[in-house]
C-alpha cells in the first residue's frame, strides 16, 4: 500500500512544475491552486497526515497477515480418536472425516493402528515427537522424518499394534503402508504362520537329510556285501607295477573252471569245496586279490567298461606266464548290477559253452576312496558280436553255426536243467543284443551282460516280477514291454520276450550273409526307421501302433536255407508272445538246417544246368518270407510234414524225413529242412 501512494504522488509532483518551472516574462498560465504560493504549507501538512495515517495502518495489519500466512508452514493432520480403516494389498485409508492443522510447527501427524479380536481401528492426531505417546516407543517418535506413513509395529498386551508417522504433506497419516501382507489382517497372519511354517518343515527336512546320509553310505559301504578276506603276501617277484592287486582286502567270487596256477590264486574247484556249506549267494571268497594288469579298455556301456587285461596264471622255473581276461569294472554307483550278475554267475550250473565263462569277481579301492567292482572272465579277440558284423560278412555256413549257437546259449539259460539232466533255475536274460553276444569263433558266440538277468525263481511272486521293473534297451524291447501288459504270473513271459530280442539278433545276422544276395552295411535292427539310440516312446509307436518290423526283402527268400532261416525269424518276433517259438524250437530247426548242409553231396555242373532250368521253367510261388514248405520242396525229394497242437511248445527233428516241425498253443509252423 505505501509503494501504491507514493508512486501516486510522484505522478502528481511530476505533473505539477515548482516554482523554477513557472513561466515568466508575460507569461499568464495559471499555476494549480494546491502548490500555489499562498495554499502551499496548507498541502503539505494536509499531505503529512495522510502519509501517518497510512504507516498506522500498515503497522497494525501486518501481524495479523504475517499470523495468517504462517499456518502454511504447519503440518496438515487427520485427526480422528477412532475409525474403522479401509484396506486393500498392503494399504489401508485411515477413513477419518475430520482434518485440522497442527498447533506448533514441530508436531507431526500420526497414526495408530490396533486389532482386537480381529477388528480394526485407526487413531489419527498431531503430536509433538519430543512428548510421550501411550503405547509407543519414545525414542520411535523421534525418527518420523518420512512423507509416507510407513507402519511399524509395536508391542501390546492385547491384540496387535502398529504405529507410523509422517510430515510433510497434508493429511499424510490418511495412507497408512504396510510392509508386507495383503492388509493388516494378512499381516499378522504372515508373521504368527512363518515360525509354524518353518517348525512343520523341520521335521520331514530332517527325515530327507537321515534318509540321503543313510542311502549313500548304504551304496558305499553295503552292509550286505562279502567282507574282507586276509591281506594279501605277494611273493618279492610279484611287483606292483606289473600286478595291479592293490593293498586293500576286498572280497571276491569264486571262479569256474581251472583255477589258475601257484604264481596266483589257489586252485578254484578247491576253494568252492570249502565253500560248498555257505548258504549265501556267494560261492566263495578268495583268499586274495588276482594279480591282475590293466592293459587295454576294449568296450564301455551303460553300466561298465570292460578291460583287456593279463592275470598271472603260474609261475614256472622263474618264467611267468599270463592268461589273457576281460575285466569288466563297475563304478560304485553300479554295484546293484555288479552284485545282480555275480549271483547269476554264482551258480555253477549255468556253465555252458555257449555263456561267457566267469573266472571270478572282486572289490577293489582304497580305504575311504571310490570302490571299483570288478568281474574277470574269458577274454575274446574277435569283440562282440555288433563289431563283428559291421566288418565282417557270413557264409551260408557261418550264419547256421553262429545263429544256432546264440540259440542254444539262450536255450540253456532257459532251460530248467542242464545238458546232463540236473536241475537248475532258468534265467531270463532281459537285454538281449548284438552287443551283449561275444564271437569266439566265425562259427560260434557266447552269451554275456547278465546286469539285467533275472533268475526265474519258482519261489517268487508276482509282486517280485513286477518289481523288477520295465528293462532292457528300447530297440529291442518286446512288444509287451513297450506296453507294459507282462503276464507277470507266468516266468515264461520273460523267455518269451528273451526270444523276441533273438530274433533281431538274427535278421542282423543274415542281413551280413552272403546267401541274401546284395549285401549292405550293417545296421542294427530297425536301421533308420529310429534314431540311433531310440526312447521307448518311438519304438512304442513303431512296433505298437504301425507293428513294424525290420524289412525282410524277397530276394533274401530266394536261398531255399534262407527262407527257412527267415520263416524261423518272423516266428519268433510275433506280436502274441504265446505265438513264438521257443529257443529250444530255434535250436532244433537250425540244428536241422546245419546237419541237412553238412550230409548234402557236392552237386555236379550237369544237377545245377538242370536245377537252374527246371526253376526257369516253374518258378517257386514265394510269398515274401512266408513262403510255405510246399514252395521250398520243389527243389527237394523230402515232402513236408505239419503238425500241431495245444499245449506246451515243442519241436521235433524229423532226420529221416529231413522235416522239422513245431507245436505250440498259439502257433502253427511247418518248415523243410
Amino acid at each position: 500500500m505505501k509503494n501504491i501512494w507514493t508512486l501516486r504522488i510522484h505522478e502528481r509532483l511530476r505533473a505539477d512544475p515548482g516554482p523554477e518551472d513557472r513561466p515568466t516574462d508575460g507569461q499568464t498560465e495559471r499555476a494549480p491552486a494546491c502548490f500555489s504560493h499562498s495554499l502551499h504549507w496548507p498541502v503539505m501538512a494536509r499531505c503529512r497526515t495522510l502519509w501517518t495515517g497510512l504507516v498506522v495502518l500498515l503497522t497494525a495489519g501486518l501481524p495479523a497477515v504475517v499470523q495468517s500466512l504462517s499456518h502454511l508452514n504447519y503440518n496438515f493432520c487427520k485427526w480422528c480418536e477412532v475409525s474403522s480403516p479401509l484396506c486393500k494389498d498392503n494399504v489401508c485409508i485411515s477413513n477419518c472425516g475430520l482434518s485440522s492443522f497442527c498447533t506448533v510447527i514441530e508436531e507431526i501427524c500420526i497414526a495408530i493402528w490396533r486389532k482386537t479380536n480381529n477388528t480394526m481401528t485407526v487413531q489419527t492426531m498431531c503430536h509433538h515427537p519430543s512428548l510421550s505417546l501411550e503405547g509407543v516407543d519414545p525414542g520411535l517418535l523421534l525418527n518420523f522424518t518420512s512423507r509416507e506413513c510407513i507402519m511399524i509395529s509395536q508391542p501390546a498386551e492385547d491384540g496387535a499394534t502398529m504405529v507410523c508417522g509422517c510430515q510433510g504433506d497434508h493429511e499424510c497419516n490418511d495412507r497408512l503402508i504396510f510392509n508386507k501382507g495383503a492388509n493388516g489382517f494378512s499381516k499378522l497372519q504372515s508373521k504368527d504362520v512363518v515360525p509354524v511354517v518353518v517348525v512343520s518343515l523341520v521335521p520331514p527336512v530332517l527325515v530327507a537329510v537321515v534318509a540321503i546320509v543313510a542311502f549313500y553310505f548304504y551304496r558305499t559301504h553295503c552292509s550286505d556285501k562279502p567282507g574282507p578276506p586276509a591281506r594279501p603276501d605277494w611273493s618279492t617277484k610279484h611287483t606292483p607295477e606289473i600286478y595291479q592287486a592293490l593293498d586293500l582286502p576286498c572280497g571276491g567270487l569264486g571262479a569256474r573252471g581251472e583255477g589258475v596256477g601257484a604264481g596266483g590264486i589257489g586252485p578254484i574247484s578247491e576253494m568252492r569245496e570249502s565253500n560248498a556249506n555257505s548258504d549265501d549267494i556267494w560261492q566263495g571268497q578268495l583268499a586274495e586279490l588276482l594279480p591282475i594288469k590293466m592293459e587295454v579298455l576294449v568296450g564301455k556301456g551303460r553300466f561298465a567298461e570292460v578291460w583287456r587285461a593279463r592275470l598271472l596264471q603260474a609261475d614256472k622255473g622263474g618264467v611267468n606266464s599270463f592268461e589273457t581276461v576281460a575285466v569288466k569294472v563297475f563304478p560304485a554307483v553300479e554295484y546293484a548290477s555288479w552284485r545282480n550278475e555275480c549271483s547269476i554267475f554264482s551258480d555253477s550250473k549255468l556253465e555252458h559253452d555257449n555263456v561267457v565263462r566267469f573266472l571270478a569277481a572282486e572289490e577293489r579301492g582304497p580305504p575311504g576312496h571310490t570302490r571299483e567292482y570288478w568281474l574277470v572272465l574269458d577274454y575274446h579277440s574277435l569283440g562282440n558280436l555288433q563289431d563283428f558284423l559291421t566288418t565282417n560278412i557270413l557264409s551260408w555256413e557261418e550264419l547256421v553255426a553262429m545263429a544256432g549257437s546264440v540259440a542254444k546259449g539262450l536255450a540253456h539259460l532257459h532251460s530248467d536243467t542242464t545238458p546232463n539232466g540236473v536241475p537248475k533255475v532258468p534265467v531270463a536274460h532281459r537285454d538281449l543284443k548284438s552287443s551283449n553276444i561275444v564271437v569266439k569263433s566265425r562259427t560260434e558266440c557266447s552269451l554275456c551282460d547278465f546286469g539285467l538277468a533275472l533268475r526265474l525263481d519258482l519261489s517268487l511272486t508276482v509282486d517280485d516280477y513286477a518289481n523288477s521293473g520295465q528293462v532292457g534297451t528300447a530297440r529291442y524291447m518286446a512288444p509287451e514291454v513297450l506296453e507294459s501288459r507282462v503276464n507277470l504270473e507266468d516266468p515264461e513271459a520273460f523267455k518269451q520276450m528273451d526270444v523276441y530280442s533273438m530274433a533281431l539278433v538274427l535278421w542282423e545276422m543274415a542281413s551280413r550273409c552272403h546267401a541274401i544276395g546284395e549285401v549292405k552295411s550293417y545296421e542294427p535292427a530297425f536301421g533308420s526307421k529310429v534314431c540311433e539310440q531310440p526312447c521307448v516312446d518311438s519304438m512304442r509307436d513303431l512296433v505298437l501302433r504301425d507293428r513294424g518290423r525290420p524289412d525282410i526283402p524277397s530276394a533274401w527268400t530266394q536261398h531255399q536255407g534262407m527262407n527257412v532261416f527267415c520263416f524261423t525269424i518272423t516266428e519268433c518276433w510275433d506280436h502274441d508272445p504265446e505265438a513264438r517259438l521257443t529257443a529250444h524250437c530255434v535250436v532244433e530247426r537250425l540244428s536241422a538246417l546245419q546237419q541237412q548242409k553238412q550230409e548234402e553231396e557236392e552237386p555236379s555242373p550237369e544237377n545245377d544246368r538242370e536245377e537252374e532250368e527246371q526253376r526257369e521253367k516253374d518258378p517257386p510261388n514265394h510269398t515274401g518270407f512266408f513262403s510255405t514248405a510246399a514252395s521250398l520242396s520243389s527243389s527237394s525229394p523230402k515232402v513236408p510234414q505239419l503238425k500241431t497242437g495245444d499245449t506246451e511248445a515243442s519241436c521235433d527233428p524229423l532226420v529221416p524225413t529231413g522235416v522239422l516241425w513245431c507245436e505250440g498253443s498259439a502257433s502253427l509252423s511247418h518248415t523243410l529242412v
